[in-house]
């Protein structure tokens, strides 16, 4: 596959026993893309901790030490790594219309788009390119934080879809009300927002084509300190799992992203392993769909 947008990786030898030997180079014949999104500029713009930028290496990384090629009870989907979008640090804008581009150019092949950063403004280009595919969709993202600043930045992807109306409507699981303004409570539940209770997981799914962001600072610190903003009082892994297995399991998912994997805060490469586990639970459930 030829995108100008996109830079190809190496997985260098992987034993025949791990998941990550099945990942293909080509997409023929392929249901999944991975796509890398190796950019923190609005990161950086929010004053953030910089460092997501090498979140899709070392979660590539993580990946190929983690996951058997032939689990017990399901079959994985079969999946192609188209590599990391060729970003432009420190142009937000042309890094988005990058990302866009070289996500439609994988849809136009049929496959089923997972993003991996970097920043979660990426979120906005990567499901930008979905909505102008397959018409606005309902959200539904995993963080501590509403991310609907009016800036440019890590913290403005939700507002930037609902404004666009790429997004008809959004629903967040994970909220974190001591990291989040008044404010921006306000605008969010003034243009379709609804923040779920975080107790109840049995919180309803949109019935209309949905996209799913984890962003992984909605996961405790103490599980995952290798993030953009650690969270202090976040979920335990468990807990955002049987969310992501969930969505892998939604036909009406149709693309996934885990964003804010920040190496150089990472422990033992704890965060980086449990971005590869979600990754391998989404597929799992999303293995399931046709069964």
């Amino acid at each position: 596959m030829t995108n100008n947008s996109l830079n190809p990786v190496s997985w260098g030898t992987i034993p025949s026993s791990k998941f990550a030997s099945l990942i293909r180079s080509e997409p023929a014949g392929c249901q999944i893309a991975l796509i890398g999104l190796p950019d923190d500029t609005g990161v950086q713009l929010n004053n953030g901790r910089p460092g997501a930028k090498e979140g899709p290496a070392a979660f590539r990384k993580a990946l190929a030490k983690y996951g058997v090629a032939k689990p017990s009870g399901w079959d994985w989907p079969t999946v192609f790594d188209a590599g990391d979008v060729d970003v432009v640090p420190g142009d937000l804008h042309e890094t988005h219309r990058r990302v866009t581009q070289a996500v439609k150019s994988l849809l136009d092949l049929g496959l089923f788009p997972i993003a991996i950063g970097g920043g979660h403004d990426l979120t906005f280009p990567f499901v930008r390119a979905l909505a102008e595919h397959f018409g606005p969709l309902a959200g539904v993202y995993f963080d501590a934080h509403l991310d609907v600043r009016e800036t440019d930045g890590s913290g403005m992807p939700f507002r930037k879809l609902l404004e666009t109306g790429a997004a008809k409507s959004m629903r967040l699981h994970g909220f974190d009300p001591n990291a989040n303004s008044t404010e921006h409570v306000q605008w969010f539940q003034a243009h379709g927002g609804h923040i779920a209770d975080n107790l109840d997981h049995d919180d309803p799914w949109p019935t209309d084509p949905t996209f799913v962001s984890l962003d992984l600072d909605v996961i405790d610190q103490a599980h995952a300190p290798g993030v953009s903003a650690h969270n202090a009082c976040g979920w335990s892994s468990a807990q955002a799992e049987s969310w992501v297995l969930q969505a892998g399991r939604n036909p009406l998912v149709r693309c996934f992203d885990i964003m804010e994997l920040s190496p150089p805060y990472d422990r033992d490469d704890r965060t980086a392993r449990l971005a590869a586990r979600m990754l391998l639970t989404f597929l799992r459930g999303y293995s399931e769909r046709s069964a």
